[in-house]
């Protein structure tokens, strides 16, 4: 398993980047804006990291911008921690034999979401190429939200 990014959510973006940038000092190294999805993922490094963050190898602060405008209460505005595993399936099944709740199935084969006791949302994203779709996972409905 590899730590990959947090996300945190931002109310608005260029009030948000400003902070995380011009007065924190992180840089960003990617963006990718969904026209479908009506939001921007907006991928921020430390300086000491740039290098290793464009290969994929450090981890991220991904600031994630819903275009619709939408008040974070406490706890909303903190989105998620990132792992990369090896196999998605087999993560997936030993968190349920251990009795964690598959919140996001990974029906895709590349990404699933569990939640922690205290409620921090985890995503579990496939190392490489999605996994074939498979059962139980294709059937699997979403539990609760991550």
């Amino acid at each position: 398993m590899r730590f990959l990014h947090t996300m945190v959510r931002a109310r608005d973006l260029e009030e948000t980047l400003d902070f995380y940038c011009d007065k924190l000092g992180l840089v960003e190294v990617r963006r990718y804006d969904s026209e479908g999805g009506r939001f921007t993922l907006v991928f921020l490094a430390a300086p000491d990291d740039i290098g290793t963050a464009e290969s994929d190898m450090s981890p991220l602060v991904e600031i994630t911008w819903n275009w619709d405008s939408e008040d974070y209460d406490a706890g909303r505005n903190f989105g998620h921690l990132a792992y990369q595993v090896d196999n998605l399936y087999d993560t997936c099944r030993r968190l349920m034999e251990k009795g964690v709740v598959i919140n996001r199935p990974p029906r895709d084969g590349h990404m699933a979401f569990v939640r922690s006791p205290d409620g921090i949302s985890i995503e579990l994203l496939q190392a490489g190429k999605p996994l074939e779709p498979q059962e139980p996972w294709n059937s699997m409905d979403n539990s609760g939200h991550w």
